[in-house]
């Protein structure tokens, strides 16, 4: 008997020293897998601390926080009158390699989008800077006369807003896939991502990834030389730079503007 209980502590004993070891396997897992997921907020509901204009100093006028989002706060102006807008930046601090994720939302008619690798002292970030396009797709040549603007590009239909104009697009280079496009109706709330690395780059529309790409690839460059941007000698030439959010003469809203960087 005395053999057998001897037996049974030893048991028991092991036991817990298996049991803790678990416990400590987990813990470390867990401890791992919050030191690699590093998110900083560039923007979380309370301040504009950080965001600055394109160019500027302060925050251009109608930028705001309204019930916990940035929002570019103006009445919906019409595409041909459009002569350049209030950008802005995220001026704290520039990025090359990164996940950014953000929630949006426009009103019927809207514009917006997002710039990455964003340098000063251009006219504005479209000429130097990469765009995830944020649009009413449904909605936007209904309401704005885009004809002028698409037929210099030899649009076959420059009435109609173009594939390469459409939410989520790499704008005027990549077109997304429009059956991974899930897109809520303007007024709710949708969710973006873009995942740059050198080797490729993800543009992602609530949880569905919507087109990659390899940047400064030989298709990359004839993509560039040979449409909207052949007169723009550095768009999309810099590795790192500011992140942007575009005023297009329309009312705009983010929320949970958060970066990793890989």
């Amino acid at each position: 008997m005395k053999k057998i209980a001897v037996l049974v502590s030893l048991l028991i004993v092991g036991a817990c020293k298996v049991g803790s070891k678990a416990v400590a396997e987990k813990t470390v897992v867990k401890e791992t897998n919050s030191t690699s997921d590093k998110w900083i907020y560039l923007f979380d509901g309370t301040s504009t601390e950080g965001w600055r204009a394109y160019n500027g100093d302060a925050l251009p006028p109608g930028w705001t926080i309204k019930d916990g989002a940035l929002t570019f706060d103006t009445e919906l102006g019409l595409e041909q009158d459009y002569k350049g807008g209030k950008d802005i930046i995220y001026g704290a601090e520039e990025f090359d390699n990164f996940e950014l994720y953000l929630e949006w939302k426009i009103p019927e008619g809207g514009n917006s989008g997002i710039f990455y690798h964003v340098k000063e002292g251009y006219d504005g970030p479209p000429v130097v800077s990469p765009e995830y396009q944020l649009i009413d797709d449904e909605n936007y040549a209904k309401i704005h006369d885009l004809t002028g603007y698409n037929s210099q590009f030899g649009a076959e239909h420059p009435e109609l807003l173009q594939d390469w104009q459409k939410t989520g697009a790499d704008y005027a280079m990549h077109v997304a896939d429009e059956s991974q496009k899930v897109l809520n109706p303007v007024g709710e709330w949708n969710s973006s991502k873009i995942v740059f690395t050198p080797e490729k780059v993800e543009h992602w529309l609530n949880g569905k990834k919507l087109l990659e790409f390899q940047p400064w690839s030989e298709d990359w460059n004839k993509k560039k030389n040979s449409g909207k941007w052949d007169n723009a000698p550095d768009y999309g030439k810099y590795k790192k730079g500011f992140i942007a959010l575009q005023d297009h003469s329309s009312p705009i809203w983010f929320k949970n503007i958060k970066i990793k960087k890989l």
